[in-house]
């Protein structure tokens, strides 16, 4: 019994490897840039979180406790009534009897009046200041003045305020300038009678 052989055609043959490499498919690389959208599981978890509401109270028109506390405590303004040392003509005077030895002690005390003491009066204190660079100081509150007076010096143009504190202290303020007015204004200030006590003139 002969066999024949089944020979294919050449076209057949030749077409298999085209139509398989026509069919082969690729795989896709990873790294291509596409996005990644996430599951919608977790999306979902994201939404449904608790929200936390915060209450924040809005401020007053009112000032606070502290602020009315530090507006109370506040200093009052100081104001100075006069300020200003021993008054020019007890200098002058003294300069021309100090040819006599005599007065010569009487004027080196008016010299160091006029160059080292200052007076200051002011709404809230009296204040002697005196020394070669000021160092000595003295305060005293109108609340503590008992008296006051006066002695005028001259004719008049200058005078000594005598002031007596409640404990017997006497301040004695030599050669003041407007020392009636001055005077006056330490009774009204310590609000004690307007009445002054002024005593004859005096020398220098």
């Amino acid at each position: 019994m002969a066999y024949t052989p089944i020979l294919s055609s050449p076209a057949t043959t030749s077409a298999a490897p085209t139509a398989a490499s026509t069919n082969q498919s690729f795989p896709l690389s990873s790294r291509l840039p596409f996005p990644n959208f996430s599951s919608p599981s977790k999306s979902s978890s994201n939404f449904n979180r608790p929200l936390t509401k915060l209450h924040v109270s809005s401020p007053t028109n009112q000032p606070s406790t502290a602020t009315a506390t530090s507006t109370s405590k506040k200093a009052t303004k100081e104001i100075v009534f006069f300020d200003g040392g021993a008054h020019y003509g007890d200098l002058v005077a003294n300069l021309l009897l100090g040819f006599t030895l005599l007065w010569l002690p009487l004027t080196l005390a008016a010299v160091f009046r006029g160059f080292f003491l200052r007076y200051r009066f002011t709404n809230l204190r009296v204040t002697v200041i005196s020394g070669l660079t000021g160092q000595d100081r003295s305060d005293f509150s109108y609340k503590v003045i008992k008296d006051v007076q006066v002695v005028p010096r001259f004719i008049g143009e200058w005078g000594d305020v005598i002031i007596t504190l409640n404990d017997g202290t006497k301040v004695d303020l030599r050669s003041v300038p407007k020392f009636r007015e001055i005077a006056k204004y330490c009774l009204s200030m310590a609000e004690k009678p307007a009445v002054l006590k002024e005593t004859g003139p005096k020398g220098f």
